[in-house]
């Protein structure tokens, strides 16, 4: 049997093109079905350990998938806005502490996503360099999007306004990065965070006056060529900007509650229960189970296309070696010429069906080993992120 598998790899080392091809086609059918579940259980993972550390969320009523979406993993568009006095309304009842988060704007592709230090730390979130936002206008950034803009500590940046065409809009607001984020592993990573009176002054609720010039008197504020293009926040300008109107009816995308105990979180749900409320209150857990079962069906269909087109490649690859066997049909009889039982010739080929196996199986469990490995990383990058 040693001979045979010596003739065998003999065989295999001539035809090196041919082997590589088999080897390759069996390696990926058997790899194909094993690396796209190791995603999926990732993603799975990644998606319920973000949702299960946020037991409840409140925000404009509507659609609680967007909520969720927009609030947990800020990549889709923003729910309709609710109110600061949600935040109000949940730390006077008493039973949980509320976290806004204000993720309506864009920064060159990155969610800007305005939020308190409460939220740094309810997430874990720590500078690796500098240090967190402490005045108006600055703003840390998470370890993927500091790589993608390649900032560090002390550079500007520039915010994209909404509409470019829009004259009367809200002017750029140059942003200076306090500090970068440790990664997170999480969509944190890719987002830009600043504090919630710097997001409303991207908004227009809050202002300064230094760049603008008079004509007449001081009352009469015009636009002239001395106007800057954007609005830069310094320690010399920062007490000229102010807000107007009622903080309590700013806008906001979400809020979190963090409710003290099980009792608190139920009696806060009970607050929400009205139909005419204008608010909701989602638990995120619920809402990313649902989610994932959707995500779930959409496996199952293609584990049955991957059946099926595996199925077609392991005939095409059979195929290919019986057509190779006609091929050696000369070279088969001459080793039968020589001697040798038929019972010689199908261990030779066999030999040479089992090493291509083995060599496929070796490859095969290489590449999803090395999914495996990525895969957090993958999910975070091609899916939440």
């Amino acid at each position: 049997m040693r001979h045979d598998f010596y003739l065998a790899w003999r065989y295999l080392r001539h035809h090196t093109g041919r082997t590589w091809i088999l080897v390759i086609c069996l390696s990926l059918i058997g790899s194909l079905p094993m690396a796209l579940h190791s995603l999926m259980d990732a993603g799975e993972r990644q998606m319920l350990a973000r949702a299960e550390s946020t037991p409840l969320l409140i925000g404009a009523r509507g659609s609680a998938v967007d909520l969720t979406l927009a609030a947990l993993y800020f990549n889709t568009v923003p729910p309709p806005a609710t109110r600061m006095a949600e935040v109000e309304r949940i730390a006077d009842s008493g039973w949980a502490d509320p976290l806004p988060i204000y993720a309506r704007f864009r920064i060159q592709g990155h969610p800007l996503v305005g939020v308190t230090l409460d939220y740094l730390e309810f997430r874990g979130l720590e500078p690796q360099q500098g240090r967190t936002f402490a005045l108006l206008g600055e703003c840390v950034i998470g370890a993927d999007a500091a790589a993608a803009l390649h900032l560090k500590p002390g550079d500007n940046l520039l915010t994209t306004p909404e509409n470019m065409l829009d004259l009367a809009g809200v002017y750029p607001l140059k942003l200076h990065v306090a500090g970068i984020l440790a990664r997170n592993h999480s969509p944190d990573d890719a987002a830009v965070f600043i504090d919630l009176q710097t997001a409303w002054i991207i908004e227009g609720l809050g202002h300064g006056h230094e760049a603008q010039a008079t004509a007449g008197s001081p009352s009469n504020v015009v636009a002239d060529p001395r106007l800057v293009t954007y609005t830069e926040i310094t320690p010399e300008n920062v007490e000229s900007f102010h807000f107007h109107g009622d903080p309590l009816t700013y806008p906001i995308s979400a809020v979190i509650a963090l409710p003290h105990d099980r009792r608190a979180a139920t009696l806060l749900q009970g607050r929400y229960l009205s139909p005419d409320d204008p608010a909701q209150i989602v638990q995120p857990p619920q809402i990313a189970q649902g989610l994932l079962q959707n995500v779930f069906k959409v496996g199952d269909l293609l584990d049955a296309v991957l059946l099926w087109v595996g199925s077609a490649a392991l005939l095409a690859v059979g195929l290919v070696f019986t057509l190779s066997l006609r091929l050696r049909e000369r070279e088969l009889h001459t080793i039968f010429l020589m001697g040798c039982s038929r019972s010689t010739v199908a261990r030779l080929v066999a030999a040479e069906c089992i090493l291509l196996a083995g060599f496929a199986g070796l490859i095969c469990l290489a590449l999803v080993q090395l999914v495996r490995t990525y895969a957090e990383p993958l999910v975070q990058h091609l899916v939440i992120s």
